[in-house]
Protein backbone atom coordinates (compact mmCIF):
# COMPACT_ATOMS: atom_id res chain seq x y z
CA UNK A 1 0.00 0.00 0.00
CA UNK A 2 1.20 3.17 -0.73
CA UNK A 3 2.14 6.12 1.44
CA UNK A 4 -0.75 8.42 -0.41
CA UNK A 5 -3.21 5.89 0.07
CA UNK A 6 -2.51 4.97 3.81
CA UNK A 7 -2.61 8.82 4.38
CA UNK A 8 -5.48 10.33 2.85
CA UNK A 9 -7.68 7.14 2.39
CA UNK A 10 -11.12 7.82 4.31
CA UNK A 11 -12.29 5.57 6.44
CA UNK A 12 -14.82 4.68 9.53
CA UNK A 13 -14.53 1.74 12.14
CA UNK A 14 -17.37 1.19 14.65
CA UNK A 15 -17.47 -1.26 16.75
CA UNK A 16 -16.63 -2.73 20.57
CA UNK A 17 -13.47 -2.41 22.94
CA UNK A 18 -12.02 -3.74 25.69
CA UNK A 19 -9.57 -4.49 28.36
CA UNK A 20 -7.87 -6.24 30.85
CA UNK A 21 -5.01 -5.26 33.42
CA UNK A 22 -3.31 -5.64 36.43
CA UNK A 23 -4.90 -2.30 37.72
CA UNK A 24 -7.51 -2.58 41.06
CA UNK A 25 -10.94 -2.13 40.10
CA UNK A 26 -11.32 0.91 38.63
CA UNK A 27 -8.10 1.45 36.64
CA UNK A 28 -6.91 4.91 37.41
CA UNK A 29 -6.22 5.20 33.52
CA UNK A 30 -9.67 5.63 32.83
CA UNK A 31 -9.56 8.53 35.49
CA UNK A 32 -6.46 9.50 33.51
CA UNK A 33 -4.50 8.97 36.64
CA UNK A 34 -1.15 7.10 37.14
CA UNK A 35 -1.65 3.13 37.37
CA UNK A 36 -3.08 1.42 40.75
CA UNK A 37 0.96 -0.37 41.27
CA UNK A 38 2.94 2.60 39.68
CA UNK A 39 2.90 0.23 36.12
CA UNK A 40 0.75 -1.17 34.28
CA UNK A 41 0.10 -4.11 31.73
CA UNK A 42 -2.93 -5.53 29.96
CA UNK A 43 -4.73 -6.80 26.98
CA UNK A 44 -6.80 -4.40 24.67
CA UNK A 45 -9.21 -5.69 22.18
CA UNK A 46 -11.13 -4.20 19.15
CA UNK A 47 -14.04 -5.91 17.49
CA UNK A 48 -14.92 -4.05 14.51
CA UNK A 49 -18.67 -4.46 13.94
CA UNK A 50 -18.75 -2.33 10.51
CA UNK A 51 -15.94 -0.60 9.46
CA UNK A 52 -14.16 0.14 5.59
CA UNK A 53 -10.98 1.25 4.35
CA UNK A 54 -11.83 3.56 1.33
CA UNK A 55 -13.59 0.28 -0.48
CA UNK A 56 -12.20 -2.02 1.29
CA UNK A 57 -14.59 -3.80 4.11
CA UNK A 58 -13.73 -4.05 7.47
CA UNK A 59 -16.39 -5.68 9.06
CA UNK A 60 -16.25 -8.82 11.65
CA UNK A 61 -12.46 -8.06 12.19
CA UNK A 62 -10.47 -7.93 15.18
CA UNK A 63 -7.46 -6.51 16.37
CA UNK A 64 -5.73 -7.62 19.54
CA UNK A 65 -2.35 -5.92 21.81
CA UNK A 66 -0.42 -6.81 24.48
CA UNK A 67 1.13 -3.62 26.18
CA UNK A 68 2.99 -2.73 29.62
CA UNK A 69 4.36 0.98 30.72
CA UNK A 70 5.33 2.31 33.51
CA UNK A 71 4.06 6.11 34.56
CA UNK A 72 1.42 7.87 33.23
CA UNK A 73 0.48 8.38 29.77
CA UNK A 74 -2.28 10.66 29.74
CA UNK A 75 0.50 13.12 31.23
CA UNK A 76 3.32 12.49 29.01
CA UNK A 77 5.13 11.09 32.23
CA UNK A 78 5.08 7.39 31.44
CA UNK A 79 8.30 5.08 30.56
CA UNK A 80 9.02 2.28 28.77
CA UNK A 81 6.07 1.80 26.71
CA UNK A 82 5.76 -1.42 24.86
CA UNK A 83 3.44 -3.27 22.76
CA UNK A 84 2.85 -5.93 20.67
CA UNK A 85 -0.54 -6.43 17.76
CA UNK A 86 -2.44 -9.18 16.38
CA UNK A 87 -4.00 -9.01 13.32
CA UNK A 88 -7.06 -11.34 12.24
CA UNK A 89 -5.89 -14.20 10.50
CA UNK A 90 -9.28 -14.04 8.30
CA UNK A 91 -8.08 -10.33 6.92
CA UNK A 92 -6.95 -10.97 3.25
CA UNK A 93 -4.08 -8.25 1.87
CA UNK A 94 -5.81 -5.56 1.53
CA UNK A 95 -7.75 -6.24 4.68
CA UNK A 96 -3.98 -6.48 6.58
CA UNK A 97 -2.78 -3.61 4.94
CA UNK A 98 -5.86 -1.49 6.19
CA UNK A 99 -5.72 -2.66 9.54
CA UNK A 100 -2.36 -2.07 9.71
CA UNK A 101 -2.22 1.26 8.35
CA UNK A 102 -5.34 2.30 10.85
CA UNK A 103 -3.74 1.22 13.99
CA UNK A 104 -0.52 1.92 13.13
CA UNK A 105 -1.56 5.40 12.99
CA UNK A 106 -0.58 6.34 9.32
CA UNK A 107 -4.26 6.66 8.53
CA UNK A 108 -4.68 9.83 11.26
CA UNK A 109 -8.14 10.07 13.18
CA UNK A 110 -7.78 8.45 16.91
CA UNK A 111 -5.45 5.74 16.55
CA UNK A 112 -2.80 8.37 14.87
CA UNK A 113 -3.42 10.61 18.47
CA UNK A 114 -3.66 7.59 20.73
CA UNK A 115 -0.25 6.11 18.91
CA UNK A 116 1.60 9.48 19.45
CA UNK A 117 0.53 9.83 22.84
CA UNK A 118 1.62 6.58 23.99
CA UNK A 119 4.56 5.57 21.32
CA UNK A 120 5.38 2.32 22.05
CA UNK A 121 8.21 0.13 21.05
CA UNK A 122 7.18 -2.75 19.25
CA UNK A 123 8.00 -6.19 20.13
CA UNK A 124 6.16 -7.94 17.41
CA UNK A 125 3.59 -8.68 15.46
CA UNK A 126 1.51 -11.41 14.09
CA UNK A 127 -1.57 -12.74 12.13
CA UNK A 128 -3.74 -15.17 13.88
CA UNK A 129 -6.97 -16.57 14.96
CA UNK A 130 -8.60 -13.96 17.22
CA UNK A 131 -12.14 -15.27 18.81
CA UNK A 132 -13.67 -12.17 20.38
CA UNK A 133 -16.92 -12.26 22.17
CA UNK A 134 -19.28 -9.30 23.47
CA UNK A 135 -22.94 -9.98 25.25
CA UNK A 136 -25.18 -7.30 23.94
CA UNK A 137 -26.31 -6.62 27.60
CA UNK A 138 -22.65 -6.45 28.16
CA UNK A 139 -22.69 -9.09 31.07
CA UNK A 140 -19.62 -10.61 29.64
CA UNK A 141 -16.70 -9.94 27.18
CA UNK A 142 -13.99 -12.22 26.22
CA UNK A 143 -10.94 -12.73 23.87
CA UNK A 144 -8.69 -15.80 22.66
CA UNK A 145 -5.91 -16.10 20.49
CA UNK A 146 -5.37 -20.11 21.33
CA UNK A 147 -2.13 -20.97 23.32
CA UNK A 148 -1.37 -17.58 23.91
CA UNK A 149 -3.65 -14.81 24.95
CA UNK A 150 -7.39 -15.12 27.08
CA UNK A 151 -8.75 -12.08 28.38
CA UNK A 152 -12.66 -12.60 30.01
CA UNK A 153 -14.03 -10.39 32.75
CA UNK A 154 -17.63 -10.09 34.02
CA UNK A 155 -19.74 -6.71 34.70
CA UNK A 156 -18.90 -5.35 37.87
CA UNK A 157 -21.50 -5.36 40.18
CA UNK A 158 -22.38 -5.37 43.78
CA UNK A 159 -25.04 -4.92 47.18
CA UNK A 160 -26.58 -1.87 45.87
CA UNK A 161 -25.97 -2.27 42.31
CA UNK A 162 -29.79 -2.90 40.72
CA UNK A 163 -30.28 -6.23 38.84
CA UNK A 164 -28.99 -6.17 35.13
CA UNK A 165 -27.70 -2.76 35.38
CA UNK A 166 -23.98 -1.62 34.16
CA UNK A 167 -21.84 0.44 36.51
CA UNK A 168 -20.80 3.21 34.04
CA UNK A 169 -18.18 6.33 33.70
CA UNK A 170 -19.30 9.14 31.25
CA UNK A 171 -17.13 11.70 30.01
CA UNK A 172 -13.94 9.89 31.03
CA UNK A 173 -10.43 11.85 30.90
CA UNK A 174 -8.86 8.77 30.04
CA UNK A 175 -10.90 6.71 27.69
CA UNK A 176 -8.15 4.79 25.33
CA UNK A 177 -11.24 5.04 22.31
CA UNK A 178 -11.27 8.33 22.50
CA UNK A 179 -13.95 11.65 24.01
CA UNK A 180 -17.56 10.69 23.93
CA UNK A 181 -17.88 7.07 24.44
CA UNK A 182 -19.49 5.40 27.98
CA UNK A 183 -17.05 2.59 30.12
CA UNK A 184 -18.67 0.28 31.55
CA UNK A 185 -16.93 -1.72 34.43
CA UNK A 186 -16.08 -4.98 34.55
CA UNK A 187 -14.28 -7.81 36.64
CA UNK A 188 -11.31 -9.80 35.35
CA UNK A 189 -11.95 -13.49 35.40
CA UNK A 190 -9.22 -14.47 33.30
CA UNK A 191 -5.96 -12.45 32.24
CA UNK A 192 -3.62 -14.60 30.77
CA UNK A 193 -0.45 -13.79 28.06
CA UNK A 194 2.29 -15.31 26.67
CA UNK A 195 3.97 -13.92 23.89
CA UNK A 196 6.57 -11.59 22.53
CA UNK A 197 7.87 -11.06 25.75
CA UNK A 198 4.78 -10.88 27.91
CA UNK A 199 3.90 -13.26 30.12
CA UNK A 200 1.55 -12.91 32.94
CA UNK A 201 -1.57 -14.36 34.74
CA UNK A 202 -4.10 -13.66 36.76
CA UNK A 203 -7.58 -12.67 37.77
CA UNK A 204 -10.09 -10.48 39.65
CA UNK A 205 -8.16 -7.21 38.53
CA UNK A 206 -9.94 -4.18 36.59
CA UNK A 207 -11.65 -4.27 33.26
CA UNK A 208 -13.51 -2.21 31.03
CA UNK A 209 -15.51 -2.21 27.74
CA UNK A 210 -15.72 0.83 25.53
CA UNK A 211 -17.83 1.09 22.53
CA UNK A 212 -15.94 3.10 19.55
CA UNK A 213 -17.03 5.11 16.67
CA UNK A 214 -13.28 6.10 14.72
CA UNK A 215 -13.15 8.26 11.28
CA UNK A 216 -10.21 9.21 9.19
CA UNK A 217 -7.98 10.69 8.20
CA UNK A 218 -8.47 14.19 10.39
Amino acid sequence: MTEQATTSTRWHLAGDWFDVCKCAIPCPCTFAQPPTYGDCEGVLVWHIREGNFGDVRLDDLNVLMLGSFEGNPWAGTHTDPYAAVFLDERADDRQRAALGAVFGGEAGGWPAQFGEMFHPEMRGMDIVPIHVEVDEDLATWRAEIPGRVTASAEALTGPTTPNGARVQVHNAPGAEVGPGQVATWGRATVDRADAFGFSWERSGKSSKYFPFDWTGPE
